[in-house]
């Protein structure tokens, strides 16, 4: 039975607007917030090295796959046999880290909207994700419902960025000329925007709609990099709106930080709307790093394409039961978006040799700037992923 979600259309700057405004989710809004609280204003210079990172990642990345025509196990399988198999692997066990931290943010989100604890929250959120793969009409109300939160979520981050007062020339400065660097946050932070599934899972969306072949690339570079810029505007925002909460004295909770911001600058009101936020990202986020992870491998032999929605739903299970087993549901988004940095340059770097392979990619010849950029990427993730460890080590 195949699946059908929508597309990315005509993969316009509306379609990348709402592609970043879906991935601003339970991962982001936590990575941000505890990241934010470390370095403070120094968090600005994490941000301007991410999302150059980003969009040297995923435009290369982006741009072979759909020149090839071809998914990312595919492509990776045609320049070595069994390659294919390794990275769909590295993949689905960085998708099972997002989904473990999805989950996490649905407890979280219901634990605002009710009280109920971590756990409780995440079991009963795993059933309305079985029940939006099985019941096609609560999936569409849930689509609907989802991008109305959306821009209730900009809009009361934008109110809190303003109404915090945060210092506006000590950020700047501190973007440009940082007091502070980690290289955790800045693994992290690009593992939670493009690592791992996510990259990938844009461009899928692309070949499923038909957008391949070098007649397509004016429109798939302007998705990749535009998708990217707004969710880095959304993520200043978000840094600023921390900063100026945290200038003001308030105390974050440990297990809930992004809670916490929204309920010292905006009340009970905006704790309660967070929560409503917080839950229907998460709950997107589920069903589709749940879809996307399991496209990895569904590929590979007939029965799994044919028990599609049964894989789908053994993963959302699988991740639920591992989130109730282990809790601590900031730091497990944390860790996934830290797993997925680590992933990355290994993932771009099977990329970058298949856009110098004439027998994958036929006449067409990769920008040497954008492979440079590619191979750049490689070379300071690789890098500072050896640091970030380092770092946890020492």
């Amino acid at each position: 039975m195949k699946l059908r979600f929508r597309t990315l259309g005509g993969a316009s700057l509306g379609a990348a607007f709402l592609m970043a405004n879906s991935s601003i989710g339970p991962g982001f809004l936590t990575q941000t917030t505890v990241f934010t609280q470390q370095l403070l204003t120094s968090f600005g210079f994490v941000i301007l090295v991410s999302v150059l990172l980003d969009v040297g990642a995923q435009l290369n990345t982006w741009r072979v796959l759909t020149v090839s025509g071809l998914r990312a196990q595919d492509l990776a399988n045609r320049l070595l046999p069994g390659l294919g198999y390794f990275l769909a692997g590295m993949v689905i066990l960085g998708g099972f880290a997002f989904n473990i931290g999805n989950i996490a943010g649905c407890g979280l989100g219901l634990n605002v909207l009710t009280g109920l604890s971590y756990e409780q929250g995440a079991l009963i959120s795993c059933g309305v994700a079985l029940l939006l793969f099985w019941v096609r009409e609560v999936g569409r109300m849930l689509d609907g419902f989802t991008k109305v939160l959306g821009t209730v979520k900009i809009l009361l981050t934008l109110g809190i960025a303003f109404s915090a007062h945060p210092p506006l020339l000590q950020a700047l400065h501190h973007t440009l000329l940082p007091a502070r660097v980690s290289a955790a946050a800045i693994v992290t932070i690009v593992g939670g925007t493009v690592g791992g599934y996510i990259t990938f899972s844009g461009a899928h969306r692309l070949l499923d709609a038909g957008i391949k072949g070098l007649g397509s690339q004016a429109e798939v570079t302007r998705s990749a990099v535009s998708g990217i810029v707004i969710s880095t505007i959304m993520r200043f925002v978000l840094f600023l709106a921390i900063v100026g909460v945290l200038s003001h004295g308030a105390v974050l909770q440990a297990d809930n930080p992004a809670a916490g911001v929204f309920r010292s600058a905006a009340g009970e009101v905006g704790f309660r709307i967070f929560g409503i936020i917080l839950w229907s990202a998460a709950i997107s986020s589920v069903v589709g790093a749940a879809y996307t992870s399991v496209s990895f491998f569904k590929t590979f032999h007939p029965v799994f394409e044919r028990y599609e929605r049964a894989c789908i739903s053994v993963f959302i299970v699988l991740s639920t039961s591992i989130f109730v087993l282990v809790g601590k549901p900031a730091q497990l988004l944390i860790f996934a978006g830290a797993i997925n940095g680590l992933i990355l340059p290994i993932a771009l770097a099977i990329v970058l040799v298949a856009a110098a392979s004439s027998r994958l990619m036929g006449s067409y010849r990769h920008p040497r700037w954008m492979l440079a950029a590619g191979w750049l990427v490689v070379l300071i993730m690789g890098s500072l992923s050896v640091r970030a460890i380092w770092e946890q080590l020492a």
